[in-house]
């Protein structure tokens, strides 16, 4: 997964390079799957066993995931997640979630917390043939990541249509998009005009991924950190939005 942003965030809460330190090294390290070195998944009720030396808060946050079918929902999850990634399109049937851990640590505090991430991934056909799936996936959530494909105009003209359906005004969400397929840029159908014309009226970052397994699980993970970084700087400034009350 290449990974690429356009709107920087100069206010990051998070210290961006910790995982290339010492401590973070080892934390990550633990993190990580014996055979092969991607991501371990984990059960409901598991945990990654860290270094004695580093004890971690968990921070549980629930994410839902959505877009046009075909962008590369599951796809994009089980890259960030470090599981394989589907060769083909299959639309997903009902909910499936997927749970996973990352290390950050928090600039102004000094301290290393373990996010424990959960994203909920649903299909086009089972929202409109189930009227309890979108519900589902809305309540209690924390943050929505917003998808579409470079090579699908329809898929980018749709997300003003998902942020009004999925959130409102002052709603304190963590919102980011994510454009998949940007291995694919030169038959872009959505222009860098677009991009920074987006951002500019809604105030939301868009990252640009491609979700291609790659061959070196260390360079696997090393290209998903901007973007999983990205996502837990924006759920860490909506919990101090809120508990701020601004």
């Amino acid at each position: 997964m290449k990974t690429e942003g356009t709107m920087q965030n100069s206010n990051t809460l998070l210290i961006p390079n910790w995982l290339n330190e010492s401590e973070g090294r080892a934390i990550l390290r633990s993190l990580r799957s014996s055979q092969g070195g991607r991501l371990r998944p984990y059960g409901l009720l598991e945990r990654p066993i860290l270094p004695a030396s580093s004890a971690m808060e968990d921070v549980h946050y629930k994410l839902a995931v959505v877009g046009k079918g075909g962008v590369g929902k599951t796809s994009t999850i089980a890259n960030l997640a470090g599981h394989p990634v589907p060769e083909s399109h299959c639309e997903t049937a009902g909910i499936q979630t997927t749970r996973m851990y990352w290390p950050v640590k928090i600039a102004h505090l000094n301290k290393a917390v373990l996010m424990n991430l959960t994203f909920w991934d649903t299909g086009e056909i089972s929202v409109k043939k189930f009227d309890h799936i979108l519900p589902a996936c809305k309540v209690g959530v924390d943050g929505i990541l917003f998808l579409f494909s470079f090579v699908d105009k329809g898929s980018w003209e749709e997300i003003p249509h998902l942020l009004s359906r999925f959130t409102d005004p002052g709603d304190k969400l963590a919102k980011i998009v994510i454009g998949t397929k940007f291995d694919q840029y030169a038959h872009s159908e959505v222009s860098q005009r677009d991009l920074r014309d987006f951002e500019a009226r809604w105030e939301i970052p868009i990252l640009k991924v491609c979700n291609l397994t790659s061959q070196d699980p260390e360079e696997g993970i090393m290209s998903t950190i901007p973007v999983l970084n990205c996502i837990c700087d924006h759920l860490w400034q909506r919990d101090v939005m809120r508990t701020e009350g601004t």
